[in-house]
């Protein structure tokens, strides 16, 4: 058997350890071969792992099952999967989300208290040199601070989801008020918004951003709520260019860069919704769809006069005059 082969019988055997274990349907889906080759597959699976069983359920689909005991040797993680989970970890500090970066360090120190002792020793040589390689720890860059009591509390109230009550400081308020949120989501960028409602408000009343920097205090409270079932949270984020979002200033947007620039803009995704036009002298048209003009101005203010803003009007009239030629570009 060649080594692909077996790789691709051993992520099967991983598939067939679910409770629903695997189906031929699943198996075509996943591997992307015809009904045959999924048949051989069992069949290989089923001489490879005596232990597989299989039944048909109530959808008349054949399944096929391992117990996870019987490939957990087999599955000691690899020195890229390891260095790719601590990198993750690393991600989420840097974000400022430590609740969910103390889950996953939980998780990987499970991880890798089940990697027999014999390859603990080489994988840990191999994943520092890829570590280091990767310059994990070396994200550099200003950023708000957090604190970590607001922030276990707003992971907690996502996932109930709780109301949370908060004590809150405007940019124009000298002392923080409180208020009683109903949280949807929270917004990552160069500023953290958490995206929520306030109850105090009417019913139906649009969604607010509150900056978490700006939040002093925050308690979960034991009172549940339903969320908005119109609301997605990735939608809601592809409506801004960073993590601020106005309904104001939502619309059309379009950027042309230079035809010395174009090339290293054509690298670039400016937006999930972006569509870029080749023009005849070279330069590069980028279109998209979102709102918040200043976070667009501390972006375009690192292109210099590279890029040119044809829409929105105003827009172009808050970068005019801010423009300057640097060294390299971004």
């Amino acid at each position: 058997m060649s080594f692909a082969k077996a790789q691709e019988l051993l992520k099967l055997a991983m598939m067939a350890t679910r409770r629903s274990g695997v189906s031929l349907e699943e198996i075509i889906e996943e591997f992307g071969c015809v009904h045959r080759s999924a048949q051989r597959m069992t069949v290989a699976l089923e001489t490879a792992f005596p232990q597989a069983q299989t039944d048909d359920g109530d959808d008349r689909k054949r399944r096929w099952r391992i117990p996870a005991r019987a490939i957990a040797p087999l599955l000691t993680p690899s020195a890229e999967e390891l260095a790719a989970l601590t990198t993750a970890i690393n991600e989420l500090d840097a974000e400022g989300m430590k609740p969910e970066a103390g889950t996953l360090r939980q998780l990987e120190r499970k991880i890798r208290a089940l990697i027999p002792p014999e390859a603990g020793t080489r994988l840990s040589v191999d994943e520092e040199a890829l570590l280091e390689a990767l310059g994990h720890a070396a994200r550099p860059g200003p950023r708000p601070a957090a604190s970590g009591e607001v922030d276990a509390a707003i992971a907690e109230a996502l996932k109930g989801p709780f109301l949370l009550r908060i004590s809150y400081r405007r940019r124009r308020q000298d002392k923080p008020s409180e208020r009683v949120l109903a949280p949807h989501g929270l917004l990552l960028g160069v500023r953290r918004y958490l995206v929520a409602r306030d109850t105090a408000k009417k019913p139906g009343s649009p969604l607010q951003h509150y900056r978490v920097e700006e939040i002093h205090s925050a308690e979960v409270l034991e009172q549940s709520f339903e969320l908005d079932p119109n609301f997605s949270i990735r939608s809601h984020a592809e409506k801004g260019f960073g993590s601020y979002e106005s309904a104001t200033e939502y619309g059309d947007v379009i950027w042309r860069f230079s035809p010395e620039a174009a090339p290293h803009a054509r690298r670039f995704v400016f937006h999930p919704t972006q569509t870029i036009e080749e023009e005849p002298d070279g330069s590069l048209l980028v279109r998209f769809k979102a709102s918040g003009h200043l976070e667009m101005c501390w972006h375009l203010y690192s292109w210099g006069k590279s890029v040119e803003v044809l829409q929105p009007a105003k827009l172009r009239e808050m970068i005019q005059g801010y423009q300057r030629t640097f060294a390299a570009l971004p």
